[in-house]
């Protein structure tokens, strides 16, 4: 059932069809609701068919052509009873108002109410509205993106909310209206009323002028001619009254003297009258036979593909057995770096010419032989002949290398147990070897005979002599201590001069706060050699002393910055250099020369600056675990060891990365070091071996 609606506002009345009675009231059920505003009249017609409390305020709320969907339950209902009270003559209208309106949307023919709306239509601007922009919008000049969020659109003059229209369509229906109108492009909504609005032809245009930006208005030029206001025409009138200066008719002397120097230079013929350019544009082709006199001649233009050598069998895919590689060899061939393999790729042999597979790389070779084409060069420079071979240092021959170990000459026998250190005296006359037996053993280099033997309590893991030939010193890590003995061994001055040395020492009257401490040795240890004892909280994993014999490094088999410690002999002092840690430390040496400590990690190599003290420099070794650590005597080159079996060579002048590596051994490594004299360097590893390479340093 339909049913109109009349709600007063000042003189206007917005007529709306509801499909239910129940838009009278707040109810569950949503009605659609659809405005026309040619339903607009100026006289009340509510009065034909009952008083004024027949029109509810949830009637006046649809005046908007907005829908009230029932929140103020409780205030509709209130209504509801009043007007209840009020009589049945506005419900009797009400319903004569349905049926009547019924009759006439199924007959096609206007109501009593539409020719009375039609008739006043006219008077409708006959007063003053400027205040209201249009009547269909009672929310006012408010964003309505304020109210995206919320079910509602603003409020009425009641202060009822004004809800918004329910889109009761859904996409299907759109799609088949779309279909069915044929203005549906260029129909647009309006955000303040929520109507949809056809364009017109002008403002289509309008719309299509700006999309491909032009201006909206037609008539507008955008290329009329720019006014000139300052030419270079001779005014009439002056821009300013200002009198000429009088150095105006006076000849400059400045002025004088350098057109005096141009004519002078110009008949010495220092300055040349400049020649008009020829217009005609002068090229050469560059692939025509050149004047050998040209400049282009001189150079050779044609640059010959590379040679390659012929294939040989080993290449054929059915080589001969000798040519197919074993398992071993096929193993060894991986593990060699690819600068020196012999062979570029593995023999294989295969049935036939038709179950050899296609090359991998060949699309990556042909654009990279197509890059070398477009790239080359059309000017070819002139080099110089160089055979490479004449680069390459030739390498001294064996003999001129001696003395170096060819086969087993001594063997030094005594210790009972696995021997862990060794190392030699500066002159090379004795040797000192630790072992597990807890002993120390001094060894005469030429003969391999024990001189004396020194009980050390414990499980020595390193052991060095000191470096300065002025005194006899050797150095011992036992447990948690360093032992610091005087073997007495060879001059007897010096030995006497080692002990004066040591006794020199004043102890300060308040000992300062060191990380270690230092004992003196009873009379029975100094009668086997011991002088010093420094013990530490950790166990000793390795002693070094500097090159000038009066510093000596430990490292401690412990986490944290305490980890590597400095000792000076002569003032008996301890420190710890570092005050963070970045591993676990495995390796210190001192550099030979200058003021340098290095400190090898699993992963890498760290050279500090004992006077800066800063890092100076990072070296990467790229293997997993370093074992060793050595530095030549020049202090230029490192050579590190790892348990992968890796010999990692660095140049420090060069890279921070291995300027070598070699892969010698098939085991880990557990020792490097270099010749003090020749250009070799040694290692030594678990399988047993130890391999003496040729390393020439040039200085």
């Amino acid at each position: 059932m339909e049913l109109l609606v009349g709600a007063w506002r000042g003189e206007r009345q917005l007529f709306l069809q509801c499909s239910a009675p129940h838009a009278w009231r707040g109810s569950c059920h949503q009605p659609s609701v659809s405005l026309q505003p040619s339903l607009l009249c100026t006289s009340p017609l509510s009065h034909s068919t009952g008083s004024d409390s027949g029109v509810s305020d949830s009637e006046e709320s649809v005046f908007s052509g907005l829908e009230d969907s029932g929140s103020d339950s409780s205030e509709d209902d209130d209504e509801g009873d009043e007007e209840g009270k009020d009589g049945a003559l506005g419900d009797e209208g009400h319903s004569g108002m349905e049926k009547t309106t019924e009759e006439q949307v199924q007959d096609g023919s206007p109501g009593p109410r539409t020719e009375v709306a039609s008739a006043r239509i006219g008077d409708e601007y006959a007063e003053d509205s400027s205040d209201e922009e249009d009547i269909r919008n009672t929310v006012g000049n408010v964003p309505l993106e304020w109210y995206n969020d919320f079910p509602h659109v603003g409020y009425d003059l009641d202060g009822r909310r004004i809800y918004k229209p329910l889109r009761t369509r859904d996409e299907l229906d759109q799609f088949l209206a779309k279909m069915d109108d044929p203005d549906y492009w260029r129909t647009v909504q309006d955000p303040m009323t929520g109507q949809d609005l056809r364009l017109t032809d002008e403002q289509v245009a309008l719309v299509r002028r700006l999309q491909s930006g032009q201006f909206g208005d037609m008539g507008f030029n955008p290329y009329e001619p720019a006014v000139d206001f300052f030419s270079g025409d001779v005014m009439i009138h002056p821009v300013t009254n200002r009198p000429a200066d009088k150095r105006s008719f006076i000849p400059s002397l400045v002025e004088k003297e350098k057109v005096s120097r141009m004519v002078h230079a110009i008949k010495m013929g220092w300055i040349q009258p400049r020649r008009p350019r020829d217009p005609t544009p002068s090229f050469y082709d560059l692939w025509a036979q050149e004047d050998p006199n040209a400049v282009l001649g001189r150079h050779k233009m044609h640059v010959p593909a590379p040679k390659l050598a012929l294939p040989g069998h080993a290449e054929s895919y059915n080589p001969p057995p000798e040519y197919l590689l074993s398992e071993e060899e096929r193993l060894v061939w991986e593990q060699q770096e690819p600068g020196e393999r012999k062979l570029s790729f593995l023999p294989r042999k295969f049935l036939s010419l038709r179950a050899v597979p296609a090359y991998g790389r060949f699309i990556q070779e042909r654009f990279e032989r197509c890059l070398d084409l477009y790239l080359c060069p059309r000017q070819r420079k002139m080099r110089v002949n160089v055979d490479p071979e004449d680069l390459i240092p030739k390498l001294p021959r064996p003999r001129d290398l001696q003395p170096f170990p060819t086969c087993q000459a001594l063997v030094y026998r005594g210790h009972s147990d696995l021997v862990r250190c060794l190392s030699v005296s500066p002159g090379g006359q004795w040797l000192v070897s630790g072992s597990d037996d807890g002993s120390l053993r001094f060894w005469e280099v030429a003969t391999a005979r024990c001189v004396r033997t020194v009980p050390m309590g414990g499980v020595v893991k390193s052991v060095a002599w000191n470096p300065s030939p002025a005194v006899c010193l050797v150095a011992a890590a036992v447990e948690d201590s360093v032992l610091v003995l005087n073997p007495a061994l060879g001059d007897r001055l010096m030995a006497d001069n080692t002990d004066q040395l040591l006794s020199a020492f004043v102890p300060p009257e308040e000992p300062p706060l060191q990380p270690a401490r230092w004992l003196e040795a009873s009379e029975e240890e100094r009668q086997v050699g011991l002088r010093l004892r420094v013990c530490h909280g950790k166990p000793v994993t390795q002693v070094t002393w500097h090159g000038r014999g009066d510093y000596l490094a430990v490292v401690l088999a412990t986490q944290g910055h305490t980890q590597v410690l400095i000792h000076q002999l002569s003032r008996r002092r301890s420190q710890s250099p570092f005050r963070r840690s970045h591993g676990q430390v495995q390796r210190v040496a001192f550099h030979p020369a200058r003021p340098f400590l290095l400190v090898a990690s699993q992963r890498s190599v760290r050279l500090y600056h004992l006077l800066r003290q800063e890092l100076t420099k990072k070296l990467m070794p790229n293997c997993k675990w370093v074992s060793s650590l050595a530095v030549h005597p020049a202090g230029d080159n490192v050579i590190c060891g790892s348990y992968d079996s890796k010999l990692v060579w660095f140049d420090l002048d060069l890279s921070t990365k291995p300027y070598r590596m070699l892969r010698h051994h098939k085991k880990a490594l557990r020792a490097v070091a270099f010749h003090p004299r020749y250009p070799l360097f040694a290692s030594g590893s678990d399988d047993g071996s130890v391999i003496v390479c040729h390393g020439m340093v040039y200085k």
